[in-house]
């Protein structure tokens, strides 16, 4: 028995103690097992909040990614030991203990690596190296090398494929853009501007360039599907600069320029010049007994209407912005002002810009972002004709004997006595404009769940435009309707709305970066015009006026809406995919075909991150590869419905119809309702390597077709209409691509980059409407005959349709051109009329690019920036007006070039066919004589400046500096620019790239002294 309780005691004794130590061990685990949730705040050294930072627990695959404010929070199983890895490409890894807190701040510092950035990039931002798509990002310093107001001029030469016909060097001016090639023959072919996550349409508008973050360019199916219907051309977004925290930032900028125009090699003649061209001619009989080739004073006569016309022009920039704030608040406010006198006398240009932006974290869950972006421009025109001064003859001065002005045409006294003297309604005759744009956003964010967040942006765009047309009793053109008054109303607002689901979610190796939405974009516009004629001089309103001449009015709208989704997905940081799906509706389709549906997919390996990948020298390797469709509309508004017209043209000389007295209408357009997207489908592959640290290379190839091409295809006439809109024909584009950035040295006072890019795209027709085989399209130049193009397939949408030039007979100085026989040979032929078009060259370059170097030593720093075309060619058609042999006697003439002849006797191997006085022999009619190389090198800028770092009380830093812009090209072409600008349409408010040189207005030489001032 004693045995027994013995042994139950031993028992209890051993129970307890297993039990104990079961319980402490229990009791161990539970305290194991107990999870520490960590939250905090990753920012950078703006103290800005950096987004996508991976966040992970070292030694275990317990990860999360921070949010859109740079938050982050993940749970630890021990607090004590536990140890947090942060890291980011472009930043300097960091790991912190977490000693037992629970709140864990991190501020990372740069690595100074090319691929640092977060980029904007399709309704998200995105980790670079996550990226799968083809795109470029131009930050701020990279942008504003040019005094311009126009934000598309600043691309020149920055991005490869994307083909930037400049504006002219009339103040203002904005030049047209064009990324991957032409995608469709008779829509548009600009691509899509987003401001701040607002989709603009087809232009930067008058976003002030100073104010701009940065600048990124989509260019595949894989970054511009996620915008569907619009991204057909390309997208390039425009993220405008925003508040830091900390302390209260004023930054101040003044440029000032001169600026004269740059004739290029374009010389036209003097006095002297023309009346020594004139004793060459052979029919001197025409014009010997004339008063004024009887004067023998004739040849010294010498009127510089060149001269007359222009000045130094001054355009000063100043802007100020002041930013700053907390946690909390934060704010930016900018302000600037752009003035421009024009190189060419009598045109003035003034923009006033304005840009609030707040930022206010109502609280963990909540932020509101509000901001407004204002401009005013004005516009005053009474500039001298740009015509006149490179057509008025030498011989012909504006001034009498005692200093008035002579009488514009028809003017006795001239040589020419067609001629016009500008000058004399100049006096008098100018117009002027005032517009006001504003745009308005209420913004929001909405934290759901640490990994999931509700995005809405919500903006309203007015646009007001009002002009006056003055022209003077006095003045010729108004003098047989006594003086017009012509004003002008225009107005249009845009309203835009997207609302975002957004996700940002690790889980492990996995990371998922997503986006779903729905949007809406509605445009309503009105037009008024009205001209009042009959009144005493000086007034510029039309109630004084006795006659109401004229009333015009018209307006449109339309509306897109979309819901779009996209996915980017990354395993370990090393495989990558992306998937983008978006449906669109807009009210210019019918309505069996109103929405289309577009898609990308794409994929990434990033090759470095592998295990197996040891090569030393190179610090990342990137495969790329996408597929996916965009779409286009057609830029008129109602193609696809039956319209009526009541007045004889849409222009501003349109008349009402009517039959007896009553209003009419007749038919002008069919109805399609089965008018639907215009779609291409994209195909590329891309690579990027980075070695040593020090050079960065991108590659990318594409290839795009567009199917089901927006045409107003031709009718037969006796139906009473000509044309009907359909989906017919079809172009592609294939193209290759290449960046290259190098650290060329490297150390701690000096720094020398070298950056280029190269871009080269091959277009084609492949096939047109019905059965058609070739559409023959003119430029309507003017009267020596338009430049016309072939759109045929199998060749570019570029290719000119010309006579060939066969050169000169050298036994009588007659031109030739090629003509094709009976037999089918071809032969030449000194008529004109018997020489057949065909097509013969193109305008598209062979390839196209930019170069730049900086150089930073210690304070000092030198950047060059070069642009380049190669190949293509230009129809010159100032030629055939100023070097028309004779056939002109109302204009002057060009000189000739080195290498150019002129005929002049038997045997002659000459350029240029005899010249006689009002010569017909149609030398000067539209050929492949006046067909001329595209190809340029041009210094786009070169700056020199000097940082006061530090030395200045109170300054943070102060830099002053010096540039020249546009300082000179090198070419072979004989006009005045091979950087042909776009010719603008003032009755549609468009413009397009033709690649005909005109009389236009040539691009101006500046020379800039700049400060930056920082407090």
């Amino acid at each position: 028995m004693k045995n027994m309780i013995r042994k139950t005691n031993l028992a209890k004794s051993y129970f307890s103690k297993v039990s104990f130590w079961v319980l402490m061990l229990f009791l161990s685990t539970g305290s194991i097992l107990a999870q520490t949730t960590i939250t905090g705040t990753i920012i950078d050294g703006q103290k800005e909040p950096m987004i996508g930072v991976s966040v992970k627990v070292k030694g275990s695959v317990i990860g999360t990614v921070s949010d859109y404010d740079g938050s982050y929070k993940l749970s630890v199983q021990d607090a004590n030991n536990a140890v947090l890895i942060f890291s980011f490409l472009g930043y300097k890894t960091q790991e912190v203990a977490v000693n037992s807190r629970s709140v864990v701040n991190a501020t990372l510092e740069e690595d100074a690596r090319a691929l640092s950035e977060v980029v904007v990039v399709g309704y998200n931002t995105i980790r670079r190296e996550s990226l799968t798509g083809a795109l470029q990002t131009l930050d701020s310093q990279q942008l504003l090398d040019a005094t311009t107001p126009a934000v598309e001029n600043l691309l020149t030469g920055k991005s490869p494929g994307v083909y930037v016909s400049p504006g002219s060097g009339q103040p203002g001016e904005a030049g047209k853009i064009i990324i991957r090639g032409k995608s469709t023959i008779n829509g548009s072919n600009d691509p899509l501007w987003v401001v701040d996550g607002v989709i603009m349409g087809s232009s930067a508008s008058d976003i002030n360039p100073v104010d701009i973050e940065t600048l990124t360019v989509l260019k595949d199916a894989a970054s511009t599907a996620v915008y569907g219907s619009q991204g057909a051309n390309g997208v390039i977004l425009v993220t405008t600069k925003k508040a830091k925290m900390g302390k209260t930032q004023v930054n101040v900028s003044a440029k000032f320029a001169a600026t004269d125009l740059n004739s290029g090699r374009f010389s036209i003649m003097n006095g002297a010049e023309l009346y020594d061209l004139y004793t060459t001619f052979p029919n001197k009989e025409n014009f010997s007994n004339t008063w004024w080739w009887q004067d023998k004073n004739l040849r010294n006569r010498n009127f510089d209407w060149w001269d007359n016309a222009t000045q130094t022009g001054f355009a000063q920039d100043y802007n100020v912005s002041i930013s700053g704030g907390n946690e909390k608040l934060r704010s930016f406010v900018s302000l600037g002002l752009f003035d421009e006198t024009g190189a060419i006398k009598g045109y003035d240009y003034t923009r006033y810009n304005a840009l609030v932006k707040v930022e206010y974290k109502v609280s963990d869950r909540l932020t509101i972002r509000p901001q407004i972006m204002g401009s005013r421009k004005d516009i005053y025109d009474q500039q001298h004709s740009v015509s006149a001064m490179y057509g008025n003859l030498p011989w012909d001065s504006p001034y009498n004997e005692d200093g008035s002005l002579v009488g514009n045409a028809p003017n006795p006294t001239w040589v020419n006595t067609t001629g016009s003297n500008y000058m004399y309604d100049l006096q008098w005759n100018y117009s002027k404009s005032e517009a006001y744009e504003v745009m308005s956003n209420m913004d929001f964010d909405v934290k759901i769940t640490d990994w999931m967040t509700f995005a809405s942006i919500n903006s309203y765009k007015f646009f007001n435009k009002t002009g006056t047309e003055y022209t003077d009793p006095r003045s010729s053109s108004g003098e047989s309707v006594n003086g017009r008054i012509t004003e002008s109303m225009r107005s249009y607002n845009r309203l835009y709305t997207n609302q975002l689901i957004r996700i940002n979610k690790a889980m492990g190796k996995h990371y998922i970066n997503a986006v779903a939405g729905y949007e809406w974009n509605e445009f309503k516009s009105k037009n008024t015009e009205s001209m009042s004629t009959g009144f005493a001089p000086g007034f510029e309103v039309g109630s004084v006026a006795s006659k109401a001449e004229k009333a015009i009015s018209w307006r449109s709208a339309w509306a897109v809406q979309s819901y779009l989704s996209n996915i980017n997905y990354s395993y370990d940081d090393t495989y990558l995919a992306q998937f983008s799906l978006r449906h669109d509706g807009a009210s210019n389709f019918g309505a069996n075909t109103r929405y289309g549906t577009f898609f990308s997919i794409s994929g990434g390996w990033n090759i470095h991150k592998e295990k197996f990948f040891k090569v030393q020298q190179i610090n990342n390797l990137k495969l790329r590869a996408s597929y996916g469709s965009v779409g286009n509309r057609p830029t008129a508004l109602y193609p696809h419905l039956a319209l009526y017209a009541l007045t004889t043209d849409s222009g501003k000389n349109q008349k009402p119809l009517s039959y007896n007295g009553e209003p009419g209408a007749v038919i002008s357009q069919l109805a399609n309702a089965d008018l639907g997207w215009e779609k291409s489908f994209v195909t590329g592959v891309g690579v990027d390597v980075s070695l040593y640290n020090r050079v960065n290379i991108s590659l990318d190839y594409y290839y795009k077709k567009t199917s089901d091409l927006l045409y107003d295809v031709p009718l037969p006439g006796v139906i009473g209409v000509t044309s009907i809109w359909r989906n017919e024909g079809e172009l592609q584009n294939k193209g290759f691509e290449a960046t290259i950035s190098v650290d060329v040295i490297k150390n701690k006072d000096l720094l020398w980059t070298v950056d280029a890019n190269i871009g080269l795209n091959r277009n084609k027709v492949t096939k047109l409407y019905g059965q058609k085989k070739e559409i023959i399209k003119g430029d309507g130049s003017g009267i020596a005959g338009s430049a016309s193009k072939l759109i045929t397939p199998g060749r570019d949408a570029d290719t000119w349709y010309l006579a060939e030039w066969a050169g000169v007979d050298p036994a009588n100085g007659n031109p030739l051109w090629l003509k094709t026989d009976k037999d089918g040979n071809r032969v030449t032929t000194s008529k004109y009329s018997e020489a057949n078009q065909v097509p013969i060259g193109k305008y598209t370059p062979d390839f196209f690019g930019g170069f730049a170097t900086n150089l930073v030593y210690k304070n000092f720093d030198l950047a060059a920036i070069f642009n380049y075309s190669v190949g293509g060619q230009i129809y010159n058609y100032a030629r055939a007006e100023f070097d028309s042999d004779g056939a002109y006697t109302d204009r002057n003439q060009m000189n000739l070039h080195s290498g150019w002849s002129r005929w002049e006797k038997e045997g002659d191997i000459a350029t240029h066919p005899l010249a006689k006085y009002s010569n017909s022999s149609n030398s000067n009619k539209a050929s492949s004589r006046f067909l001329e190389t595209g190809t340029y090198l041009k210094m786009r800028n070169l700056t020199i400046g000097y940082n006061l770092t530090g030395k200045i009380p109170y300054v943070s830093n102060l830099k002053l500096f010096v540039s020249g812009e546009n300082l000179f090209t090198i070419t072979h072409f004989s006009g005045v620019d091979p950087e042909i600008p776009p010719r603008y349409d003032n009755r549609y408010e468009s413009s397009t790239i033709t690649g005909v040189a005109t009389s236009v207005y040539p691009q101006t030489r500046r020379f800039v002294f700049g400060v930056n001032l920082t407090l």
